[in-house]
């Protein structure tokens, strides 16, 4: 596909899958960023368009998926987050809390630590890196059901240590559990 066929077959749909990069996002820059990435992705497969059937569903499709990852990246709650917040201007409060928090924090980092190599990526590269069971079978060997077994015991055990060392307290570690987890 050459520069006019790009240009007369797959521009003109800029306009409806902005509108569904906005609906989905709710924000428009970042609709904006999205269709520029999904263009600039089709632009660089410009050998292979000719294969897709349905160009339009096949852009939908791209554009969904990209903005599903902004989604989900945007929910990561990275778990040094407290430190990089300023804590001027808080209650005595919220200040407590965000300790409470960043002490969490660094328990959990720590059990996650303790766990086998194996439990400690799988776990990694579902929370984190956010991969599919699928995408994570194929980088470490394992079945797709070994994935979730070695993902459900290594939450299960990075939970229940955490409420172990924490059983003195209120549930407000409970809902801190929930809310990692």
């Amino acid at each position: 596909m050459n520069e006019n066929d790009f240009r007369s077959n797959i521009l003109p749909f800029s306009g409806k899958m902005l509108r569904r990069a906005v609906q989905l996002l709710k924000n428009e820059d970042d609709a904006q960023d999205v269709l520029q990435d999904v263009f600039l992705k089709l632009w660089q497969q410009k050998e292979v368009l000719w294969q897709i059937e349905n160009i339009e569903a096949y852009l939908s499709q791209m554009v969904k998926n990209r903005c599903i990852d902004i989604i989900r990246s945007n929910r990561i709650i990275s778990l040094d987050f407290a430190k990089d917040k300023e804590l001027t201007g808080r209650s005595a409060n919220d200040l407590n809390n965000e300790t409470e928090l960043r002490e969490s924090a660094d328990q959990i980092k720590k059990l996650i630590g303790k766990l086998p190599e194996l439990q400690q990526k799988v776990m990694y590269l579902r929370d984190i890196e956010q991969l599919e069971y699928e995408e994570i079978s194929k980088n470490t060997g394992l079945t797709v059901n070994a994935v979730r077994v070695n993902l459900s015991r290594a939450r299960k055990k990075v939970r229940d240590e955490f409420l172990k060392l924490n059983s003195d307290e209120n549930k407000k570690n409970n809902t801190i559990t929930a809310t990692l987890f």
